[in-house]
């Protein structure tokens, strides 16, 4: 099982109910989106960051999150700046920026940080059954939710199988290169994942249906909204209605 390693009960966060923070991070994340000032961007970063206070959530692992999101985010200031036209400000030979393309750029970074952090803190202090029981309660189809606990399930359980069929291959000698051989080989091996992963299905929908699972699943508490909760959503809704008027305002004296 994957494990929860920023679930935390240390916080205001935690005690949220999850539809709340689902609802809250949804709406975060489209107001944030088509935001196309820079002002009003950063100030939903510095909002993010400081849901990120207020969680209290462990640094380290927040930090490490973010680099490898950005690791991705990065590979587009290798060709946006290059490929938006307007006025050129840096030259690498035939390669012309733009500052356009830089400000582009630079939108799209703090756009993506501002919802990576939003989400990381809203629903990474929240259980992944308490995801589903959200989910289920915001009218999302029964299978959509199923088809969430198993793939956070047995994600784990398909890397293991695929570590071991490595493995197998390490002990029989298999050196990897770029021939034929080698390309089968792999083709093998995805092969057999799929395989023994469609097996596995099998044997866990048999092992459901022995204990009785009829196509609903039944969830041991139930959800109440609370009276931080109703605060907590007049809140966000004050404060992304500040961040839609603000980006208007300056637009209209730009």
């Amino acid at each position: 099982m994957i494990e929860e390693e920023l679930t935390t009960k240390k916080s205001i966060i935690y005690s949220l109910d999850p539809r709340v923070k689902i609802v809250i991070i949804l709406s975060f994340s489209v107001i944030v989106a088509i935001l196309d000032r820079a002002i009003p961007i950063i100030l939903g970063l510095f909002i993010a960051l400081s849901l990120v206070l207020v969680a209290r959530l462990p640094i380290k692992k927040v930090t490490y999150r973010m680099l490898i999101a950005n690791f991705l985010i990065i590979l587009l200031w290798f060709f946006l700046p290059f490929t938006v036209p307007g006025k050129t400000i840096l030259s690498f030979g035939p390669l012309h920026a733009t500052k356009e393309g830089i400000l582009y750029a630079g939108l799209i970074t703090l756009r993506s940080n501002a919802i990576i952090l939003a989400l990381i803190t809203l629903l990474g202090t929240t259980s992944m059954v308490s995801i589903g029981q959200a989910l289920n309660h915001l009218y999302v189809p029964d299978k959509l939710v199923y088809l969430l606990f198993l793939t956070y399930r047995y994600t784990h359980v398909i890397y293991m199988e695929y570590n071991r069929l490595k493995n197998a291959m390490k002990i029989r000698c298999f050196r990897p290169g770029t021939n034929i051989h080698t390309y089968k080989s792999y083709a093998y091996l995805v092969g057999m994942l799929l395989v023994n992963s469609y097996d596995r299905a099998q044997r866990i929908r048999s092992a459901m249906l022995c204990r009785g699972f009829k196509g609903k699943l039944y969830y041991l508490n139930n959800l109440y909204l609370k009276g931080y909760d109703i605060v907590s959503i007049i809140m966000a809704l004050i404060i992304l209605t500040a961040l839609v008027v603000c980006n208007c305002l300056i637009t209209i004296h730009s």
